[in-house]
């Protein structure tokens, strides 16, 4: 479906679960999730049916996300299900890799295409801190158990943070020597919820070409990352700017959240429910979120917060 600036809308990002098994600083509470009523949530069968419905509009790519959508109990089922609907054409999934190492190879076979898995770090401490519980060794087994299960074009994400992980770019970038992957960075944004980072921690993509200067431009391939390659490399260096450089005017997605709300744009407040609608009501819900989807998604920076009214794991990553 076109949106009334022109845009062709063909990706839905759809969250099953605001739940997770880390605490990364950048996403979400200390705590964990204010716990909502399982009533109040999508079902597999709402999710399904959301899925037809966005199809229908013209919608040919999933992916599905959280929270960490592998904490999900039914997380094959429904990425079976989603793959199955008519029209759509490529299912993904973005998690934090720790459940990988079970349930891999189980979501390969359910039709999951293409994994995105989140690493800030290399460092172990690193790693503890900035997720505030996670293991590190954990991450690599399920890397590991990803590349066995036969998926390939796997991208690595790392939000880019001054300060923290700004003198690991040369390190996480040769892993696209290491493993067939694209590793990707992406400026971190300034959520409803990040008061661990100061104005510092803000810095653009173009810190990372300061440290590898001997890369240069790939191909792009349909997103929105802007491409490099170093030499004697497997994969791809991304580069993704939604602070420094938007990229709002040839935005193709939409967002579900695991409470039933599409939101037309990562950082606006605006907010549709589809909770409890049948195949025709979420069409139409969907058709209005489409056509009024934002021109652009407002300053971001250290002083501009996003206007999403949630933290990241709230909306999906």
């Amino acid at each position: 479906m076109i949106d009334r600036l022109g845009r062709n809308i063909t990706y839905l990002r759809i969250s099953v679960t605001d739940k997770c098994n880390l605490r990364c600083r950048y996403c979400m509470p200390e705590g964990g999730v204010c716990k909502k009523e399982h009533t109040e949530m999508m079902t597999e069968d709402e999710i399904i049916t959301a899925v037809e419905a966005a199809a229908s509009l013209g919608i040919t790519k999933i992916r599905i996300t959280g929270g960490e959508p592998l904490v999900k109990k039914n997380i094959v089922s429904i990425c079976r299900r989603v793959a199955a609907v008519a029209g759509i054409k490529e299912v993904c999934l973005t998690t934090n890799g720790i459940l990988l190492p079970e349930l891999a190879r189980p979501l390969k076979e359910a039709g999951v295409k293409r994994l995105n898995v989140s690493l800030d770090t290399l460092d172990a401490d690193k790693y503890a801190y900035i997720t505030r519980i996670g293991k590190l060794e954990h991450f690599l087994a399920g890397l590991d158990a990803a590349f066995e299960a036969g998926f390939e074009k796997i991208k690595i994400n790392a939000v880019l943070i001054g300060g923290f992980n700004d003198n690991e770019i040369r390190q996480l970038a040769d892993l696209t020597k290491q493993y067939p992957v694209d590793m990707r960075f992406i400026e971190m944004m300034p959520m409803y919820d990040s008061g661990d980072f100061d104005a510092q921690a803000f810095i653009p993509y173009t810190k990372v070409l300061d440290y590898l200067p001997e890369a240069v431009s790939a191909e792009r391939d349909g997103g929105v990352a802007k491409l490099y390659r170093l030499p004697g490399a497997k994969g791809n260096i991304g580069l993704i700017s939604p602070v420094s450089a938007h990229f709002c005017g040839e935005c193709n997605r939409i967002r579900l959240t695991a409470d039933g709300k599409i939101k037309p744009c990562l950082h606006s407040s605006d907010e549709y429910s589809l909770k409890g609608l049948d195949f025709d009501g979420m069409k139409q819900v969907l058709k209005e979120a489409i056509w009024n989807k934002p021109a652009w998604h407002g300053d971001l920076d250290a002083v501009h917060r996003s206007q999403a009214g949630r933290n990241m794991n709230q909306i999906g990553g």
